[in-house]
C-alpha cells in the first residue's frame, strides 16, 4: 500500500499545496518565502524519510503567521490520508536530539486525539523574524489536523537556532519511528480497537 497524500489549502490569506509520501527517502521540495522555514521542513523530511513537497504563497507582508500555521495544516491533513486507518503501525514515536549546545525531545503518539504540550527554555531569543511562537503555531496545527499527542521539550539549550532545528529533526525521527509498520500489530495499535 501506497502511503501518499496531495492536499491543497487555498484562503484569503494563502495558497499551500503539499505532497506527503511516508515511506520515502527524504527527498525534499519545499518553497514557502520563509527561508528558515523551509530550512526546518528541509530537516523534517531529511530525518524522517518522508518525500515532502511543500508549495506556499502567503501574505508575508503581514507577517509569517498565516503561511506557517497553514502549512502545518495541510501537512497535519497530508499525514492522515497518508494513515488512514492506521492499521499496523507502532503509533508512537521518541527521539532525543543534540543540535551543538541545545538537546530536544519529541514524543509522539498518532492516538487520533490531538494535543500538544511545548515546554521550551525561559529566554528563547527572536532571530530572522521567526520566534518560536510561530515554530508553536505550526506544531499545534500540524497536532491538530493529523490527529497527533505531540509532546516538544528543549532541555537545554542556549543557540535559537540549534534549537529549534534539534526539534523539527526530533519531529521527523519521531515520526519515522511511529509510522513505520509493525509486523507483529494485524489491526490498530489501541487496546479499544479503533483510535
Amino acid at each position: 500500500m501506497k502511503r501518499a497524500a496531495e492536499i491543497e489549502r487555498k484562503t484569503k490569506e494563502t495558497q499551500i499545496s503539499a505532497r506527503v509520501a511516508l515511506d520515502g527517502s527524504g527527498r525534499c521540495e519545499v518553497s514557502t518565502g520563509i527561508g528558515f522555514f523551509d530550512h526546518m521542513l528541509t530537516l523534517l523530511s531529511v530525518h524522517g524519510a518522508i518525500d515532502l513537497s511543500v508549495r506556499a504563497e502567503g501574505d508575508l507582508q503581514v507577517d509569517f503567521h498565516h503561511t506557517v500555521e497553514d502549512v502545518g495544516l495541510v501537512l497535519g491533513e497530508a499525514l492522515t490520508k497518508c494513515l488512514g486507518d492506521r492499521k499496523g503501525i507502532n503509533r508512537y514515536g521518541h527521539a532525543v536530539v543534540p543540535m551543538d549546545d541545545a538537546l530536544a525531545a519529541v514524543t509522539i503518539d498518532l492516538s487520533n486525539r490531538p494535543y500538544l504540550k511545548v515546554t521550551l527554555p525561559e529566554r528563547m531569543p527572536i532571530q530572522n523574524n521567526f520566534d518560536a511562537s510561530l515554530a508553536g503555531e505550526f506544531f499545534r496545527a500540524l497536532a491538530q489536523k493529523a490527529g497527533m499527542n505531540l509532546h516538544i521539550r528543549v532541555i537545554y539549550g542556549e543557540n535559537w537556532h540549534h534549537m529549534i532545528e534539534a526539534i523539527f529533526k526530533g519531529i521527523g525521527r519521531a515520526l519515522r519511528q511511529a509510522t513505520s509498520p509493525d509486523s507483529r500489530m494485524v489491526g490498530v495499535p489501541s487496546s479499544k480497537g479503533t483510535l
